[in-house]
């Protein structure tokens, strides 16, 4: 995983409440077994015609979306199934966050052990970047803030071990693997003990 502390990106706004897991990756993906290519499938239902062309007035369709690392989403972004796919196609297509007045809490846990920042924040805030897609705005997990170009800053929280992480760019077996020492100096100290 790629790690995130600060980066400056545009932004693509897909207003559309209650955006569910299977609008973000159609359930026919969902055999795939690696991350890799399943950006291309992302909005698949939305994207694409019957006849897989794209269609021209679709956000991420637009080419001012080519190449935003950051999708705004409307309310309850991310319900409906558990599917670990959903986050794993937006990160897949070059997203990097995700901000929205609130994100489902499966969904958001999963983005946060595969990358991607899942970032709510207020009614007010969110309505700013709704009005001004393409604008530029600076995501900093350092921080913890989104700026927006208008100069506001919106604070957002992450739990200590997932910013960790994402800062870190490494993932849970990838953060345990990093102890094995410390574990291995733990189990030679309790094996003595218990003699």
């Amino acid at each position: 995983m790629e790690p995130i502390k600060t980066f400056t990106s545009k932004t693509v706004v897909l207003p559309t409440d209650n955006i569910d897991t299977d609008q973000i990756i159609p359930a026919r993906f969902l055999k795939a077994t690696t991350k890799l290519g399943l950006g291309d499938k992302l909005f698949s239902d939305w994207r694409f015609s019957a006849d897989g062309k794209e269609k021209p007035d679709f956000a991420l369709n637009r080419p001012a979306a080519k190449g935003a690392r950051v999708l705004v989403a409307g309310d309850n972004f991310g319900c409906g199934s558990s599917r670990e796919h959903a986050p794993w196609a937006l990160y897949d297509y070059g997203f990097r966050a995700v901000i929205s007045t609130s994100i489902a809490d499966i969904f958001k846990n999963n983005s946060l052990k595969n990358g991607l920042l899942p970032i709510t924040v207020d009614a007010a805030t969110h309505a700013k970047l709704v009005a001004a897609p393409g604008a530029e705005v600076t995501v900093s997990l350092e921080a913890q803030t989104v700026t927006l170009a208008d100069g506001t800053v919106a604070k957002f929280s992450v739990d200590p071990f997932s910013r960790y992480c994402l800062l870190n760019g490494i993932d849970e077996l990838q953060f345990l693997l990093s102890q094995d020492a410390d574990i291995g100096a733990y189990e030679t100290t309790m094996g003595r003990k218990s003699k």
